[in-house]
């Protein structure tokens, strides 16, 4: 019988607290770097929205509808991606459980394990590159907003930032368990490289709302 799906993003969010706080094994790291992003880009989305801009200038208005535009979807995939996280993680317990009695049924074993771990390290690598790419968009938010709404950007960025590291950390430990030496290269690679480029952006972004000065 096929594990029912659960979907984190319909809880209430002391539902949601609590599933994270409990012992179960999921939700985990993971998810919560996809719920933290997701927070992020919200804040950005808010501060975009805004009636007002930093300078009232047609441009801002104009950069801000358009980093909303490539913003919005990529809440959506982080909000999908919480609950994927947790299915990958559910494929490797179940992985885990095979039975290994024979020859025939550790190979088989040790096979969906390995697949496993390659789905557990490529959903935080889905994370890391929308919270790149939200990172990317942080900048046009802090460079365009109203000011007023400084403290919300940064806020944003410090929480997308935190779930790239996060998941840059996940990445790291899964891909010790991992057999496969081109997949372990490929995902180190872009892990390394999308941490760097998003830690980049974010530096840039907190650069610009610390020009605000109080």
């Amino acid at each position: 019988m096929a594990e029912e799906t659960i979907s984190y993003s319909a809880y209430a969010v002391i539902d949601l607290l609590d599933a994270f706080a409990s012992n179960e094994p999921v939700p985990g790291g993971g998810a919560a770097a996809a719920l933290a992003g997701s927070l992020g880009v919200s804040l950005h989305l808010m501060a975009a929205g805004l009636p007002k801009t930093r300078t009232m200038a047609p441009e801002e208005a104009a950069d801000l509808a358009e980093a909303s535009s490539r913003l919005r979807p990529l809440r959506e995939s982080l909000i999908e991606l919480m609950d994927r996280d947790s299915d990958a993680y559910r494929g490797v317990m179940t992985a885990l459980r095979l039975p290994k009695e024979t020859d025939a049924e550790k190979a088989a074993r040790r096979q969906a394990i390995q697949e496993g771990m390659r789905e557990a390290t490529a959903v935080p690598l889905d994370v890391m590159r929308a919270c790149q790419q939200a990172l990317a968009g942080a900048v046009v938010v802090a460079r365009n907003a109203y000011k007023i709404a400084a403290s919300d950007v940064g806020m944003g960025v410090e929480l997308l930032a935190a779930a790239l590291r996060g998941c840059g950390l996940t990445i790291d430990g899964n891909l010790t368990s991992i057999n496969d030496a081109a997949f372990v290269e490929r995902a180190r690679t872009e892990r390394k490289q999308l941490e760097t480029e998003g830690l980049a952006d974010a530096e840039r972004a907190r650069a610009l709302l610390s020009a605000d000065g109080p």
